[in-house]
């Protein structure tokens, strides 16, 4: 990978951490930040040696605060459209990649810093973290598939209530709603929790956990069965060599020793 501008790159028992750092602009996302986001989460992909990812913003103020403001104001209808529309592909990429990843969340989560965090599959946040969609008060909407995500993960009435009204939201209330998993004290405990989540996760069958996250992520999808998913998925696995070592450990009273296979 070539040298990153705007992220910091580390890898660590398998865990792939990124981390966006514009801490003077409270890790804004700039056309920079989210191109160098896709190459590293398409590397995620690529690399086998990776079981999970965390995704976290740099500094004790933000995890991303937001789109950079600055771009958008130079936006017209037709780059408007392209603007969402890249936005929408790299946090697909996320949301469909087939090894977990995490949200750690120390901060403000605003904007396109809470559709970020929406796109992975799971979120844990420190006690000071505040979620909110400010889109409205500057004449626009969500734009990188927020209006689609909130409403999934906290139902139609209260999306748009958030969306409407602009007004932010403390990590209790996040975790009520359901838009977070986890909420902890510090930003040294965040990452210990994400990374115990990642390593409790890691223990399982890798292709069992991808097939898993295809299926869940069927339940939203208009071009796919998710029922019909979650059929095809239980059959691949009995492909696998990880399904003959499970059953094999289960019997044996063993811990099964996974390959990915």
């Amino acid at each position: 990978m070539k040298e990153l501008t705007n992220l910091k790159i580390s890898i660590d028992k398998e865990i792939l951490t990124i981390t966006i750092s514009r801490p003077e602009k409270y890790n804004a996302l700039d056309n920079t930040s989210l191109e160098e986001l896709r190459s590293a989460i398409q590397g995620a992909y690529d690399k086998k040696e990776i079981k999970g990812v965390i995704i976290t913003g740099a500094g004790n103020n933000a995890f991303v605060a937001g789109a950079d403001i600055n771009e958008i104001a130079n936006l017209n209808e037709l780059n408007g459209r392209k603007f969402s529309e890249k936005g929408q592909e790299i946090f697909a990429l996320i949301e469909n990649l087939h090894k977990p990843v995490i949200a750690a969340i120390d901060g403000y989560a605003l904007g396109g810093g809470c559709e970020l965090a929406m796109a992975c599959h799971i979120r844990v946040c420190t006690a000071k973290s505040i979620f909110g969609f400010p889109e409205v008060t500057l004449g626009m909407i969500p734009g990188y598939g927020g209006t689609q995500r909130l409403t999934q993960l906290v139902g139609k009435g209260k999306a748009l209530e958030l969306m409407m009204t602009a007004e932010n939201i403390d990590a209790s209330e996040a975790l009520r709603l359901n838009l977070v998993n986890h909420v902890v004290k510090d930003n040294e405990e965040l990452m210990s929790k994400s990374r115990q989540l990642l390593q409790k996760i890691s223990a399982n069958a890798p292709l069992a956990v991808g097939m898993l996250i295809n299926c869940v992520n069927a339940v939203y999808s208009f071009d796919e069965n998710g029922y019909q998913a979650e059929a095809n998925s239980f059959s691949n696995c009995f492909k696998s060599n990880d399904l003959r070592e499970g059953v094999n450990a289960f019997i044996e009273k063993r811990r099964p020793d996974f390959k990915g296979e």
